[in-house]
C-alpha cells in the first residue's frame, strides 16, 4: 500500500518522501531477520517498542530495511525534535568530525563547549547569573543536579513526586516512581530520597478543581512532618511528567512548590529532559507558569540525536563545588556540542517553538474529538507537540492497557509510544518538522485503531 505524500525539504529537513508507505507487513522479513540476531546478541533487558530496523529517517518519517516508510510520532522519545539528520546539525558535525572527535574538555578544552554553555545560560528561564556544565545523558544530568544541591546546601534529603521518571542509574532509578520495569529487582536503592503526591488532575480524589491546592498542601505537609524542610537539599520535578503519563500538574501546583522551596532554602530542580527545547510550545515547559528553577536539567532534544545533556543553574550553587568535583571523560563531546549549536540555530531560524504550538493546535482538538466519541479515552492532555490520551474501561477510571492500540497503529505504519504508571497512556512526540498532512494521517490511523478496539 502506498499513501501519497510530498517529497522535498520540510522546515529545512532532509530530502525523504514525506509519505507513509507500506510494502510489507510490519515488521517485514528483513527486520524480523535482524531482530532474531538482536535476540541472540543483546540481552532481553534492552527492550524494543517496534522491531523494525531503520535505514533512513527525516522530517516526519522513518524508513526501514524492508522499504516501509512509517509516520513518526515518537522522535526517538523526544530526541530528534528538529528532525533526524537536520541539515544544520549534519553540517556542523561533519566539519567537526574531520577536525577532531575528542580531547576531553577537562584535559584540553575547546570553544564549542563554552558556546553551548553560554547559550543555555542565556536561554533558560531567569535573568540571574548562571553556570552550565555538560554531561552525556538525562540521568547523568539529574544525578549531578542532586550532587550540586547537596554540596551547596549541606543537606542530605531529596524530594521527588509520584509518577516521576528521572533515569536508570542507582540514584535516578531511586528517584523514579514506577517499579516495573525500572526498579524491580535492582535494589537496594539510594538513601535519603522521599516521595510526595503529584497534582494529577484526572485521578485526584476530590476532582481536578481542588487538585493544585490539595496536592501542594499534602506534599508540603509531608515534607515538613516526615523529613523536615531544613534537611531537604533539593526538590526534583518534571514540569510535565513524562514516562509517568504526560501528566500536566494542575495549574498552580508548581508555583506553590517553587515558593515553598524558596522560603526554605531548598534547591528547586526542574527535570526538563523530555519537555525541553521547544517541545511544549515554549522553549522550556516551566515557562508556561513562569517558574524559574534554581537548576534545570536538559538532554534528549538538545543535540539532535547525539549524546549530550546539561546542568544549568544559579552561579552560586554551581560555583560552590570544588575543582574536579564535576565532570566526566565524554561530557560535552565536541561532536555533540556542534550538534547542539545546530539544534539551537534550527529552533530559532525555523521558528520551531511556534511550530510546536501549531502541532498542538492540530492534535489536541482531534484527540478531544476521540474522547467525545470513544468511552475508552478517559483523558486528553499535553501542550504543543507533547500530547497524550489516557485509556480507561468505559464508564470508569480503571486503566485499560495501551499496548493493543499501539500495536494496531504500528501495523498501519504509525510509530507511537506508550507510557503511564498504569501502562494505559499513548503519548505522542512527533518531530517539530513533521508536515501537517502526516500529522492528520497519523491521527486518522489512531482513530481507526481505537475504533477497531471498540468493535472487537
Amino acid at each position: 500500500m502506498t499513501v501519497e505524500g510530498t517529497t522535498g525539504t520540510v522546515h529545512g529537513g532532509p530530502r525523504l518522501p514525506q509519505e507513509r508507505r507500506l510494502v510489507t507487513e510490519i515488521p517485514g522479513p528483513r527486520s524480523r531477520e535482524l531482530f532474531a540476531r538482536k535476540q541472540s546478541a543483546v540481552p532481553p533487558g534492552i527492550g524494543t517498542t517496534l522491531p523494525i530496523f531503520v535505514t533512513h529517517a527525516g522530517g516526519g518519517v522513518v524508513v526501514d530495511v524492508d522499504g516501509n516508510s512509517l509516520i513518526d510520532f515518537g522522535s526517538g522519545i523526544a530526541v530528534t525534535s528538529v528532525g533526524n539528520s537536520a541539515p544544520r546539525v549534519v553540517e556542523r558535525v561533519q566539519k567537526q568530525v574531520a577536525d577532531f572527535t575528542h580531547t576531553c574538555f577537562m584535559v584540553t578544552p575547546y570553544e564549542s563547549y563554552v558556546t553551548v554553555c553560554e547559550k543555555l545560560n542565556a536561554l533558560t528561564p531567569g535573568d540571574h547569573d548562571k553556570r552550565t556544565f555538560l554531561v552525556n545523558s538525562g540521568a547523568e544530568a539529574v544525578e549531578n543536579a542532586v550532587k550540586v544541591a547537596r554540596h551547596a546546601t549541606g543537606r542530605p534529603a531529596v524530594v521527588v513526586f509520584d509518577h516521576g521518571y528521572h533515569g536508570r542509574t542507582l540514584l535516578t532509578m531511586t528517584l523514579t516512581a514506577k517499579n516495573m520495569p525500572y526498579k524491580d529487582g535492582f535494589g537496594p536503592f539510594a538513601p535519603e530520597v522521599y516521595r510526595v503526591p503529584l497534582a494529577y488532575p484526572f485521578r485526584w480524589p476530590s476532582g481536578p478543581e481542588n487538585c493544585a491546592d490539595e496536592a501542594a498542601a499534602q506534599a508540603i505537609d509531608m515534607i515538613e512532618k516526615q523529613i523536615g524542610a531544613a534537611n531537604v537539599a533539593a526538590v526534583v520535578i518534571e514540569p510535565i511528567a513524562g514516562e509517568g503519563g504526560f501528566i500536566e500538574p494542575a495549574r498552580g501546583f508548581l508555583p506553590k512548590i517553587a515558593e515553598f522551596c524558596r522560603a526554605n532554602g531548598i534547591v528547586f530542580v526542574a527535570d526538563e529532559v523530555q519537555t525541553g527545547f521547544a517541545r511544549t510550545g515554549h522553549l522550556f515547559a516551566c515557562e508556561d507558569e513562569g517558574i524559574v528553577p534554581d537548576i534545570i536539567c536538559t538532554a534528549k532534544g538538545i543535540a539532535g540525536g547525539l549524546p549530550l545533556a546539561a546542568v544549568t543553574g544559579r552561579a552560586e550553587l554551581l560555583d560552590s563545588v570544588h575543582a574536579s568535583g564535576l565532570g566526566g571523560t565524554y561530557g560535552g563531546n565536541p561532536l555533540a556540542c556542534e550538534a547542539a549549536l545546530g539544534v539551537l540555530e534550527t529552533i530559532e531560524q525555523d521558528k520551531l517553538v511556534e511550530r510546536a504550538a501549531h502541532i498542538g493546535e492540530i492534535m489536541l482538538p482531534r484527540l478531544r474529538s476521540l474522547q467525545e466519541r470513544f468511552g475508552i479515552v478517559g483523558d486528553v492532555r499535553g501542550r504543543g507537540a507533547m500530547t497524550a490520551i489516557e485509556l480507561v474501561v468505559p464508564g470508569t477510571k480503571d486503566p485499560l492497557a495501551a499496548g493493543p492500540i499501539a500495536a494496531r497503529c504500528h501495523a498501519e505504519g504509525l510509530l507511537v509510544l506508550t507510557a503511564g504508571t498504569y501502562g494505559n497512556v499513548l503519548r505522542f512526540l512527533p518531530p517539530l518538522v513533521i508536515p501537517d498532512h502526516l500529522l492528520e494521517e497519523g491521527l486518522s490511523i489512531l482513530e481507526r485503531a481505537i475504533s477497531a478496539d471498540q468493535s472487537a
